[in-house]
Formats: C-alpha cells, sequence, structure tokens
C-alpha cells in the first residue's frame, strides 16, 4: 500500500496569488486519524442499483450486506420517474417495494432526493430525464426582467450547449417549490411508515447528485476525462449574475475597470471569458484580477445554490425522519491538478475551488474552503449536515495524460474537514475500485489518517460477495467493534 503522500513539489507551477502569503512552514497537515473507531457516528453504507430490475438478485444481496453489518442502503429517489407523468402527481410504487424489501433485512434508509438526470454517466446503467413538463411549465415566465423560455432553467456552456441533466443554480428561485413540494410529498408518503429507518436524507445539488457544474458531461464535445472541461456560467441567468456580483463589490464601472486593467464601457460588456482556451491556457484564472474574480464568483454560486436547495429541503421535512441527517456530495474532481499548462483547472470548471487563495496552502484547504464549510451554514439548525466525498480508492497518478492527485485530494478534504469541524464521510468513485484489494488499501488509509467517519459503497452488489464482501466486512469491524 502506497502511503499517503502530498504532492506540493507537484503543484510547484502554482504560486500564491497576488496579495495573498505562501503558506507559512506552520501550514502543514493535521491527521486527524482513525476518528471512526468505537465511534457512534460511524456508518457503513451501501448504494443501490439506479433502478432494480433483478428483484431476486437484489433480495439476495441484501441479505449478504446485512449479514456482516452494513447498516443502510442508499437510494436514488428520481424525480423524473415519480413526477415525470405530471406536475404534482406522484407514483410511489417502485419505491414502496424497494423499501420494504430494504428494511425487512433490518437495513436503515438513506433516501436521495435525485434531482438530476440519470443517464449520460461513467457507470449508468439506468436513465431518467428530469420531468419534460418542468421545461414547459417555466419557459414564459419572467425572471429578474429576463423571458426564460426552453432553456432557460438549463446551464449554457462555454461552447453554446445546453445541459438539461440538472437545474441551473442561477435559476433556484425560479424552481424551488418544485423542490419543496417533491420532498413533503415523500414525507407524506412515508414519513409515518419510516419514521426511525431514515437515517439520512442525501440532497442532489447538480449532475450525479454531485455539488459541481455540468462541465464535463455528454452535451459539450471533448469535455471527459482527462480534459479541463468547459465552464457551464453562459446562460443569460448566470451572466447576469455575474454583472450584478461584480458591480456589488467594486461599486462602479470605473473602479473595476481600475482593478481589472479594462476599458469597459458598459456593464453589459462584463461576462465570463469570451475565449475560455485562451483564459487556461494563459492563466488568466489565476494570474489576472479578472480571473480571480471570476472564478470566485462562479465557486460562490455553486455553493450558494447548495445552501438554497439544503434549507429548502431541511424547511420541507419539518419534524418527519427526526433521526435522519442531510447529507450533500462532493465529487473527488482529481485530474489535471498538476497539468503543466492549466493545472488545477477542472476544479475550476466544476466550480469546486477559488484561485484567489493560496492553493498550495492547508489553511485553505488547497481552494476547497467554502465546499467545506457549507456543512457549517446549517450550524444550530434542526438537522446535522453531512459532507460526502468520492475517489478515497484510488491512487495518484500525477503523469500525462491524468495528471492525477487523488489520493492526495482525499488527504487534503480529511484534513480541512478536520479544521472546519465538518462531519465527512467518503465513497469510492468507481465501482472498480472495492473489487481489489488495492481500492480497499486506500479507502482503509483514508480513515486512518484522514478522519472520514462513515462510508457509502458504490454500488451494493460489488461488495455482495468476493473481495468486496471480505474487505468491506473486515473494515465494518474494525472500526464497530460490537458487529
Amino acid at each position: 500500500m502506497r502511503r499517503v503522500t502530498v504532492a506540493l513539489a507537484a503543484l510547484g507551477v502554482l504560486a500564491a496569488a497576488p496579495g495573498v502569503a505562501s503558506a507559512a512552514p506552520a501550514d502543514g497537515p493535521v491527521p486527524p486519524g482513525p476518528v471512526a473507531l468505537d465511534n457512534p457516528e460511524f456508518t457503513a453504507n451501501v448504494m443501490a442499483p439506479l433502478k432494480v430490475t433483478d428483484w431476486a438478485d437484489f433480495e439476495a444481496d441484501l441479505e449478504a450486506v446485512a449479514a456482516y453489518g452494513v447498516q443502510a442502503v442508499s437510494v436514488d429517489v428520481w424525480w423524473g420517474d415519480v413526477e415525470g407523468a405530471a406536475d404534482n402527481e406522484f407514483d410511489w410504487g417502485y419505491y414502496d417495494r424497494v423499501f420494504e424489501l430494504i428494511t425487512a433485512e433490518g437495513l436503515d434508509l438513506a433516501p436521495i432526493l435525485s434531482f438530476h438526470q440519470a443517464g449520460g454517466n461513467v457507470g449508468d446503467d439506468y436513465t431518467s430525464l428530469l420531468p419534460s413538463w418542468l421545461w414547459e411549465k417555466y419557459a414564459a415566465v419572467s425572471y429578474r426582467g429576463i423571458v426564460l423560455g426552453p432553456t432557460g432553467l438549463q446551464h449554457r456552456s462555454e461552447q453554446g450547449n445546453h445541459s438539461a441533466e440538472s437545474v441551473q443554480g442561477w435559476a433556484d428561485q425560479v424552481v424551488m417549490g418544485e423542490y419543496r413540494d417533491f420532498t413533503r410529498a415523500f414525507t407524506e408518503q412515508y414519513g409515518d411508515r419510516y419514521a426511525q429507518d431514515v437515517v439520512e436524507v442525501n440532497v442532489s445539488l447538480g449532475p450525479s447528485g454531485e455539488l459541481r457544474y455540468p462541465s464535463y458531461n455528454q452535451h459539450d464535445e471533448g469535455t471527459g476525462y482527462p480534459t479541463r472541461g468547459a465552464l457551464q456560467s453562459y446562460s443569460p441567468l448566470a451572466v447576469q449574475d455575474l454583472r450584478s456580483e461584480v458591480l456589488h463589490r467594486y461599486g462602479s464601472l470605473e473602479r473595476i475597470n481600475e482593478a481589472w486593467g479594462t476599458d469597459l464601457a458598459s456593464v453589459q460588456e462584463i461576462g465570463p471569458p469570451e475565449d475560455a482556451d485562451a483564459f487556461f491556457a494563459g492563466r488568466d484564472y489565476l494570474d489576472t484580477q479578472y480571473g480571480r474574480d471570476f472564478v470566485d464568483w462562479y465557486n460562490g454560486s455553486l455553493v450558494e445554490h447548495g445552501e438554497r436547495v439544503l434549507w429548502t429541503v431541511i424547511d420541507a421535512l419539518g419534524e418527519d425522519f427526526p433521526a435522519a441527517d442531510i447529507g450533500y456530495k462532493v465529487p473527488g474532481i482529481h485530474w489535471s491538478m498538476t497539468h503543466p499548462v492549466h493545472p488545477r483547472a477542472t476544479e475550476v470548471t466544476t466550480g469546486l475551488v477559488q484561485t484567489s487563495v493560496d492553493l498550495d496552502s492547508w489553511a485553505t484547504g488547497h481552494g476547497y474552503a467554502r465546499v467545506v464549510e457549507l456543512a457549517n451554514r446549517f450550524d444550530g439548525g434542526p438537522r446535522e449536515v453531512v459532507m460526502h466525498f468520492t475517489a478515497l480508492e484510488m491512487d495518484d497518478n500525477p503523469g500525462e495524460p491524468a495528471y492525477s492527485l487523488a489520493q492526495t485530494l482525499v488527504g487534503w478534504i480529511g484534513d480541512y474537514a478536520h479544521r472546519a469541524g465538518v462531519e465527512l464521510k467518503g465513497e469510492n468513485a468507481l465501482a472498480g475500485g472495492v473489487r481489489t484489494d488495492e481500492g480497499w488499501d486506500n479507502i482503509e488509509e483514508a480513515f486512518e489518517m484522514w478522519g472520514y467517519l462513515g462510508l457509502t459503497v458504490l454500488r451494493m452488489d460489488d461488495v455482495a460477495e468476493g473481495t468486496g464482501a471480505d474487505r468491506y466486512a473486515q473494515f465494518i469491524k474494525t472500526y464497530d467493534p460490537d458487529v
């Protein structure tokens, strides 16, 4: 097993942002160690299939994982399946059966309110589109002076393409009632029946249920792994929000021009990068005030979207499922990190990092501070909010073409979550990772060193037998000796 190595040397291509001091010698990792050990908050869960088609296999897998100590099953509750026929018409029949089978094995429920599309991403073997009536319902709506039209709720990329995988955060205020109504319908259906069985409600905040932009998704060309992806901030609502944010920050067009070294003639000339390739190839996102301001807004918009949706779901849940925490997932975007031309660019296009802070610094979470500390915005509220992070099974691969620091990133996130007092749980990114001893060695290392408190395995059938089952059973015994 390769020990975690923090690849700051590999990131030597990055300099601290102007005006931000380089990390002091005392700025280093604070490995919290195995906080899950004998911790009553430790959780060991599995993910159900995107859609159960073989019910006999599903029941057999449930029996197998329950036998060695798995606690709960995470289930995507697809918006497009439940409310796809018509607005406010809900069909819960499939979930009635799924939840009954899970709880019959003595397993708890960890439903995901899946306000995103299934299909089109790595590992997807099922397709469920967002409700078609959604786009039609709001097409004629005017929001912030903009008539939305058929694509007005969707992200628009630097390539000019629209993504229908999830609703863009800049349209939250338009559709928030839909998220609220869906959550309330869920509680009406299951609040009494499974009041004590639901241990977490995970909330989809973007594509694949993750807090990110659809920057490497199928609507754009040439943006998949291991490219930098594509910026997704070109919709009219996004551009308008950028202009408002920049004006609020600087106060006038004159001061904007002074800060950016530009000669913009009107506010209407403020926008996302006109040439995104040049924006990254020329390091504008790192080295110019315009670039850092843009990335700060892009990242901040994503985090604010997460906060709005999470609060909406928390309020809609009310007092139902009193034992349930709220979870959100952050993907391990591990590639392009050491790229010689545009380091950390994929994390930028997905919206996960700021570039106005020192990306080499542990004190800033290597740019992830705001994403991690989203959980702390709910301190003192009615629910504990938990962050989930993926890619725990992966190795670093800093060379061409991946330029990946996956294992290092797991450590960065663990360290900063510990500093920030955020409850952190983990997942594997790819199903194959839990079929190998090497993948499990990396998962165990994350728990031994970096303070991860729970694990959700993608997917249940990968740990129902063989190496996956053997290693998960051993893992659970380590952290939950009462099993």
